[in-house]
């Protein structure tokens, strides 16, 4: 299938690794140019190098910032201030008890995967309209539908975050304009985040890490983790032209973990 967004120009936050570089890697293989950014300088370097070689022809554009600083956004928009696509990620704050967490804690997360997002969204979503097409793909959590008790950083702030979408998604001068936010949450993917929480689960417990992982394929219907490619090609898919009447939405990549209807 033809995405029908070849030369198109797209934004991707955390593309250095794991679920962004697989939404970079799979846009990249439609034929869009892409701005990928990550704070891991070398890493970002590498990832740009594989894309150009996994997809002559197409412009990739690394700029290693903390896209969650003002200074970082600037940077992002002196390489290039209009885009067709937008694919908003950053990552996760970390687990823990919400009774250690204080204001700087609760700030920080709601920054990161909150506020961030939306002000991508702010310097992006005009241009979209007046063009007459945008994508905007945030990157959000399984958690979202099915909070976690340790995530309660995340739960939060992404939940804001969804909330925000909802109704900018359905605002008639933006949808009207060929424009759709949409939000894809990933569950258990092959990612180093999951590796990180894995080692300090069997740490915590004494476990190998054999034991950890198994016990956690368990608990997701496909008996397996998702990849990074398969995350990529949903997020290609909610960017095309095939998917302008699918806005507003949570899309959930879980591998059936989610255990509601809804």
């Amino acid at each position: 299938m033809d995405l029908g967004i070849k030369g198109k120009w797209a934004l991707v936050g955390g593309a250095s690794k794991g679920l962004g570089y697989g939404c970079a890697q799979a846009l990249a293989k439609e034929g869009v140019n892409v701005v990928i950014v990550a704070r891991g300088k070398d890493a970002l370097l590498d990832a740009a190098t594989r894309l150009k070689a996994e997809s002559p022809g197409v412009e990739v554009i690394a700029v290693p910032v903390d896209i969650t600083t003002p200074e970082g956004r600037a940077a992002i928009f002196a390489e290039r201030k209009d885009y067709d696509i937008v694919v908003t990620n950053a990552g996760g704050p970390p687990p823990g008890d919400f009774r250690s967490w204080d204001r700087e804690a609760w700030i920080k997360a709601v920054d990161a995967n909150m506020l961030t997002p939306i002000e991508l969204i702010k310097a992006t979503i005009d241009g979209m309209a007046a063009r007459g097409y945008g994508r905007i793909v945030n990157i959000t959590s399984s958690a979202v539908k099915a909070p976690i008790d340790i995530l309660g950083l995340s739960n939060g702030a992404r939940s804001g975050l969804t909330g925000f979408v909802a109704g900018l998604a359905r605002n008639p001068q933006i949808a009207s304009k060929g424009v759709t936010l949409n939000n894809l949450l990933p569950g258990a993917f092959d990612t180093d985040r999951l590796k990180a929480t894995m080692v300090g689960a069997a740490q915590k417990t004494g476990k190998p890490i054999e034991a950890i992982a198994d016990a956690r394929r368990q608990t997701v219907p496909a008996q397996r983790f998702g990849t990074p490619d398969e995350f990529g090609a949903i997020c290609a898919f909610l960017c095309s032209v095939h998917a302008g009447y699918i806005n507003g939405q949570n899309v959930l990549a879980d591998g059936g973990a989610y255990p509601g209807t809804y």
